[in-house]
C-alpha cells in the first residue's frame, strides 16, 4: 500500500492586516496613498527627464529607466494587494498569482 498525498490546493486564504472594518479602511487609504505618490512622483521624474535638455546624460537615462521600472513593478503589486484587502474575498487562487 502505497502512502501518497492525493489532495490537490488550488487557493490559498489571506488573513490580511487586519480585521477590523475600520482599520481595513485606513490601512486601503493608506497604502491607496503611497502607491499614488509613488506612481506620480516616478512619473513626474519620467517627464522631467524627457523634456529638459539639459537632463539628457546616462545617469538620467538610467534614472528614468528606473523610474518606469517601479511604476511598472508598483503597478502589478499594489493594485492586487488593495484588491484582496477587503474582508469579501478572503482567498486567492494559485492560478491569479
Amino acid at each position: 500500500m502505497r502512502g501518497t498525498n492525493q489532495s490537490s490546493v488550488s487557493e490559498f486564504l489571506l488573513l490580511g492586516l487586519s480585521r477590523q472594518p475600520q482599520q481595513q479602511q485606513l490601512l486601503f487609504l493608506l497604502f491607496l496613498s503611497m502607491y499614488l505618490a509613488t506612481v506620480l512622483g516616478n512619473l513626474l521624474l519620467i517627464l522631467a527627464v524627457s523634456t529638459d535638455p539639459r537632463l539628457h546624460t546616462p545617469m538620467y537615462f538610467f534614472l528614468g529607466n528606473l523610474s518606469f521600472v517601479d511604476v511598472c513593478f508598483s503597478s502589478t503589486t499594489t493594485p492586487k494587494m488593495l484588491a484582496t484587502n477587503f474582508p469579501r474575498k478572503s482567498c486567492m487562487f494559485f492560478l491569479l498569482c
